[in-house]
């Protein structure tokens, strides 16, 4: 079979013309992963359009890095799913080692000027390069924690970005999709815990992988890191008097069951052990130390009794009352819950998970009014198949005045198109939802003020500040909390390097006249990593928020 040199012609999103050609090929092996090795051709060159690497899909025992090797297999569009991007590989394949050592191939650096560019030049750039070998120069900056999966997400020295106080990037408005450069370390020896703010040593090396929609390195070797410093403080915000204090907290799923491999939805990813991995020790400091004991905790993602089982079961009594024992035995005081079940398999999220909004309240200090606990939007479209938000009004039990709490989990973006999708990157087609959702919550502020009644929203909003959903919300009558907080404090979330607010803390305006309201970000999720491999480290993949506000008499 003749020799074909490793030339991928193909654009973003779009099938390569070697699709389903037997042929033959050989280059130096530059990188591995768990499911194969990426070939490069060592005479190609470098340029927007084309690739002189490729990745080799095979399982069994694969060559050495930077070996010269000879491979027989058949050309291969890869599409993990409907209308994603294709990426080509070779399948099918026999492998020859050539020589233990091939040709030096020097990689492509990922350099701000390179990477911080706009869409379409980045995504030519990109196309150009996977498979091949690049690198992240020394001196990046760590702007994600580490996570269980070896995944870390890096800024390159002398990028013009707008930083966070510890050392991470704020996503802009202008250009809320960017792309950072990252990179993924298999062998998790060599995978070191990190935090926002830390810096790369050395260089990482690897062949550029296309992933979960979106580029990746795939390195090897140890990574050489300088530790940064994060200072975790607990809130200086305390309910005491008429001011009242709300923590938001996102359970993440939380349940107290361990799942039955058949009886859920998919066994390798719907099965956990929240109680074994410390998750609720972890919410219940949060809440006991971190947050000073709050009055109420505005609750998401909370799962029925059996969790992520596919069963009749609704109730989410018993997640909560482990949640409140644990609180207890972190030394925090006694609450009471409330929370109104949806109907099985109603309100989206994770199969069998029945997910669900919840609250916590110290029965010393608050009292829930009878009568009050209700879900929003029941009947309506635009909460269809959508977590629907839950309502209740409190009262200070010593001190008089009533504040009704609206928790919130809008449409998630899980959905969107990412970046580098063959159509419409970046579209997401649940954004008009979530503004139809919060115009619908706009309408139960609206009487709430002619009523004369406090307010609060919070909870997880899936939109940043400036979206389009939060402007819906807060019209001309209300305000958002989240904007007092210093711009390079204002995040709770990050999502690949980016740091942005997802949860917000909404009132009306003329709460603040003459009263006080005060809202803080506690960071330690969005900034601490938690050791590669293990799984279930983190108690929330949010940050924690905390809102004091005065009530009136």
């Amino acid at each position: 079979m003749q020799i074909t040199p490793i030339h991928r012609i193909q654009g973003p999103g779009l099938f390569s013309p070697l699709n389903g050609q037997r042929l033959a090929t050989r280059g130096v092996v530059t990188g591995t992963t768990r499911r194969g090795f990426f070939l490069q051709d060592p005479d190609g060159d470098v340029g927007e359009e084309h690739s002189h690497g490729i990745f080799v899909y095979q399982r069994r025992k694969q060559p050495p890095v930077g070996s010269l090797v000879g491979v027989v297999g058949t050309a291969l569009d890869y599409v993990p799913y409907e209308n994603a991007r294709p990426t080509t590989q070779i399948e099918e394949s026999a492998t020859q080692v050539i020589q233990e050592r091939g040709p030096s191939i020097e990689p492509v650096w990922l350099t701000a000027d390179r990477v911080l560019v706009g869409q379409r030049r980045l995504s030519a750039f990109l196309n150009g390069l996977e498979g091949m070998l690049v690198g992240i120069p020394a001196g990046s900056t760590f702007v994600a924690p580490s996570n269980p999966y070896g995944d870390y997400v890096v800024v390159p020295p002398g990028a013009s970005v707008t930083r966070t106080r510890q050392g991470g990037v704020l996503i802009d408005p202008v250009a809320p999709d960017r792309w950072l450069p990252g990179f993924r370390v298999v062998d998790y020896a060599d995978a070191p815990e990190v935090h926002v703010g830390a810096e790369l040593l050395e260089p990482v090396v690897g062949p550029l992988n296309f992933r979960v929609a979106s580029y990746q390195i795939a390195a090897t070797g140890p990574v050489h890191v300088k530790p940064s410093q994060i200072d975790v403080q607990p809130t200086g915000l305390r309910a005491a008097g008429r001011h009242v204090t709300v923590l938001t907290l996102n359970g993440f799923n939380l349940d107290a069951h361990v799942e039955r491999r058949a009886h859920v939805h998919d066994p390798r990813r719907d099965v956990d052990d929240d109680l074994g991995d410390g998750r609720f020790d972890g919410l219940a400091g949060a809440i006991a130390h971190d947050a000073g004991c709050p009055d109420i905790v505005a609750l998401q993602e909370i799962q029925d009794e059996d969790g992520a089982e596919i069963t009749d079961a609704v109730s989410a009594g018993r997640t909560l009352t482990r949640l409140i024992t644990a609180v207890r035995h972190a030394g925090g005081p006694e609450y009471d819950w409330a929370e109104l079940a949806p109907e099985a398999g109603a309100d989206g999220g994770q199969p069998g998970g029945n997910i669900r909004n919840a609250f916590l309240y110290r029965r010393e200090r608050i009292a829930l009014v009878d009568g009050s606990l209700r879900r929003l939007g029941e009947d309506t479209a635009v909460y269809e198949d959508s977590r629907k938000p839950l309502v209740a009004r409190f009262r200070l039990i010593e001190h008089g005045g009533e504040l009704e709490v609206i928790n919130v989990h809008l449409a998630s973006k899980r959905h969107q198109h990412g970046l580098f999708a063959p159509q419409q990157p970046g579209m997401d087609p649940r954004l008009a939802l979530r503004v139809q959702q919060a115009e619908l919550i706009g309408e139960q502020l609206s009487r709430l003020r002619a009523q004369g009644i406090d307010y609060y929203v919070t909870g997880g909003f899936n939109d940043c500040e400036f979206s389009d959903t939060l402007q819906a919300l807060i019209g001309d009558h209300s305000a958002n909390l989240v904007e007092r907080v210093p711009a390079a404090l204002r995040f709770d979330y990050n999502h690949r390097g980016l740091s942005q607010a997802l949860m917000h803390g909404v009132v009306a305006r003329r709460q603040l006249d003459g009263r006080s309201a005060e809202y803080e970000i506690l960071h330690a999720n969005a900034l601490l990593g938690t050791p590669p491999g293990r799984l279930g480290a983190k108690p929330s993949d949010h940050a924690y928020v905390i809102a004091r506000l005065e009530l009136a008499p």
